[in-house]
């Protein structure tokens, strides 16, 4: 069943710092620089980083696939994809078996850094739901969908 729609266009804040916007940009802001320390502790980079837990649940995605997923360009996911390669941390084939694709995985090395890695990422997130009544971290969560879903498309 779909909420109703206000039928009076919304009125932006007098203040712009009150912007859903703008607040949803200064929350990814703060997130991504409390994940940037943290992650320099073990060099990774916040791609490197999510790159690797998407590999661990889905062993062999490609480039182009984990590009989308971490929300950086193909050309940049293939910088993270060499950097992770030459650290040890994933290994992909020479050559295509079909089409262009160069399946990734990880390697032994990659999934010990990540469960080292993990436990200070999820504390940062953790953190961040303190922040939150309990109560309504499943409502954030259902919003926050929404809002991208309506953005996307």
């Amino acid at each position: 069943m779909k909420e109703s729609v206000p039928t009076e266009p919304l009125r932006p804040a007098d203040d712009v710092t009150r912007h859903v916007g703008y607040l949803l940009k200064r929350a990814q802001a703060a997130l991504r620089g409390a994940m940037d320390k943290v992650l320099r502790e073990y060099g990774l980079t916040v791609p490197q980083y999510a790159t690797l837990e998407l590999l661990a649940q889905h062993p062999g995605m490609s480039n182009a696939d984990l590009a989308r997923a971490t929300f950086v360009t193909r050309q940049s996911g293939n910088v993270v994809l060499r950097g992770l390669q030459e650290a040890g941390l994933i290994t992909r084939p020479a050559t295509a078996d079909h089409g262009r694709a160069l399946p990734a995985r990880l390697t032994e090395e990659g999934r010990t850094r990540l469960a080292e890695v993990q436990a200070a990422v999820y504390a940062v997130e953790q953190r961040m739901i303190e922040a939150i009544p309990p109560q309504r971290v499943a409502a954030l969560l259902t919003d926050l969908d929404r809002i991208a879903a309506a953005l996307e498309g």
